[in-house]
């Protein structure tokens, strides 16, 4: 189960290039459930999700992986009818940033969209339980929490003109 909160993003940390990142790219089959293709860095991924509604501020999701070769992701690409996503993810160890004892064993990850989503900026925090997700308390350069929000879920940008 993958339990997470997603944010805007007010401004970027400092130094953003000192951290891990990759260039991802990704394309839906399908969204209910979602079943979606991923290129990341050299890594291709078949990614099943299922949303799962509970009375929290975070999503809870269902999902499981499969690795793809290149070859085969070209050929599921073909298939998605609507458009994909392309952005640079950075793996941010909150901790690290922030000194913050909750922030403890806590990834931001940065996601900055490329092509026709260029501008906007999304960081997302998983949690190892629903209580974590609901008592945390983001650092200053999160904006406004939009977990709730489907028009900020990757399948929903993917299928905008």
């Amino acid at each position: 189960m993958e339990i997470e909160r997603k944010y805007l993003v007010s401004h970027l940390p400092a130094d953003i290039d000192q951290y891990r990142h990759l260039e991802i790219e990704q394309a839906y089959l399908c969204t209910s459930p979602t079943l979606r293709i991923r290129r990341m860095g050299d890594s291709y991924i078949l990614t099943v999700k299922e949303r799962i509604v509970l009375n929290s501020s975070a999503i809870h999701n269902r999902e499981e992986e499969f690795k793809l070769n290149a070859q085969t992701y070209q050929r599921l690409l073909a298939k998605c009818d609507s458009g994909h996503v392309a952005k640079t993810r950075y793996f941010i160890d909150l901790y690290q940033l922030t000194h913050n004892p909750s922030h403890q064993g806590l990834t931001a990850e940065l996601d900055i969209f490329h092509g026709r989503h260029q501008g906007l900026q999304l960081v997302e925090v998983e949690f190892p339980d629903t209580e974590s997700a609901n008592t945390f308390i983001p650092p200053d350069w999160f904006g406004e929490d939009v977990s709730a929000d489907p028009t900020y879920r990757n399948s929903f940008l993917a299928s905008m003109p």
